[in-house]
């Protein structure tokens, strides 16, 4: 069994669009480990709005300039890709109440699953714990004349203008 990189953290999700929320968390956990690996969940039981190649795309132009992060597209278990990856330790985001509880029984599973992967929680920054991909889409298809200045407050520049093109395409 190989050593697994203590230093080297993957930061998994759908991230359908990547949203302010998610970079701060990967600003932040690259400013903690020497590496930071950004998973791209594919799950092929749902549609996502942007495919894996698109979010994987918009994501390393939002993240351009944070030299120690990659962007990389996965399937099946997290832990697996993590292990994958040669890291030592998995990166969540916690939003809400609810997020700790949903997050703390997946990390006994995937501690289950492969003891030596640690979980490692960082907390959503007080300006983004509402942000959610629903209300994103909602505010791209219903925002009216304001949608781009009201998005920019959801996510970051890029992915505004291809969120709006996709939706506007539904």
């Amino acid at each position: 069994m190989p050593t697994l990189d203590p230093h080297h953290a993957v930061y998994a999700g759908s991230f359908d669009p990547v949203t302010l929320g998610h970079l701060d968390i990967v600003r932040r956990g690259a400013n903690v480990f020497d590496r930071l690996t950004v998973g791209i969940g594919i799950n092929p039981d749902k549609r996502p709005l942007f495919s894996p190649d698109e979010r994987q795309s918009l994501m390393q132009r939002v993240f351009d300039g944070l030299d120690n992060v990659e962007v990389r597209c996965f399937e099946g278990l997290t832990v697996d890709f993590v292990r994958e990856c040669g890291a030592g330790v998995m990166l969540r985001g916690i939003r809400t109440l609810t997020d700790i509880e949903s997050e703390f029984t997946m990390a006994l599973a995937n501690r289950a699953l492969s003891t030596d992967v640690e979980t490692v929680f960082l907390m959503a920054g007080e300006g983004f714990s509402h942000i959610s991909s629903t209300l994103i889409k909602q505010i791209a298809q219903m925002g009216g004349e304001q949608t781009r200045r009201k998005l920019s407050e959801f996510v970051p520049e890029p992915v505004i203008e291809p969120l709006i093109e996709k939706l506007s395409r539904q």
